[in-house]
């Protein structure tokens, strides 16, 4: 899976779904100031790029989770990358809304499943884990098993990884933070002393650029 993670890694740079910006940092709706800036819904856009996720995330599943019985993909972006995995297993999918519906059912989560069904959720990005983690807890209330997660990228931030193991959900990515920038490196996106500026932000998000 080393080799996949750095070809994915390859993948976000070149269709620029991850752009990395030390001396132009991004602002994050947060307010934090990133040299990095992450949106996998443009994996969507290249057919090539998208297929080698789905293969991926199919990869992941069979080797970790071969029993599941039902795909959960968290909306919005992970919707049609949970769809597309579903397709190719032959599972059922739903996905997962950031919250109930406010007319209608009021259904959080959109699709046929029934209790104690085996789920493997699909996410694109883990920042904190924070809404991730909520699509979880609402899949784990209306009574489903809720195997793992497995999403496309995470900025690998320790909050994101005490926030899964206090809430007992184990997660996966296709490429991670690490990954990212050796291939970023090795390809002349960036240098060395770009690496130290976007590894010193990983250490501390939150106060970095003040």
């Amino acid at each position: 899976m080393e080799n996949n993670a750095k070809s994915i890694a390859d993948y976000l740079l070149q269709i620029k779904a991850i752009k990395l910006q030390p001396s132009n940092p991004f602002t994050w709706a947060s307010g934090w100031k990133s040299p990095i800036y992450c949106d996998n819904r443009k994996t969507l856009s290249f057919p090539g790029v998208r297929l080698a996720i789905r293969d991926a995330f199919i990869e992941k599943i069979k080797e970790i989770y071969p029993d599941a019985e039902l795909i959960a993909g968290v909306a919005t972006g992970a919707i049609a990358h949970g769809v597309l995995v579903a397709d190719a297993l032959g599972l059922p999918f739903v996905y997962v809304r950031s919250g109930a519906k406010e007319h209608g059912l009021g259904n959080r989560i959109e699709g046929y499943y029934e209790k104690n069904q085996k789920v493997v959720v699909i996410e694109d990005l883990i920042s904190t884990g924070g809404s991730s983690l909520r699509a979880v807890n609402a899949l784990r209330k209306e009574g489903c098993s809720v195997l793992g997660m497995i999403a496309i990228f995470t900025y690998g931030f320790k909050k994101a990884e005490d926030n899964f193991r206090d809430n007992n959900c184990s997660l996966f990515t296709l490429c991670d933070y690490n990954a990212l920038l050796e291939q970023a490196n090795t390809t002349g996106y960036i240098d060395d002393n770009e690496i130290d500026t976007l590894e010193r932000w990983r250490q501390d998000p939150s106060s970095w650029g003040k």
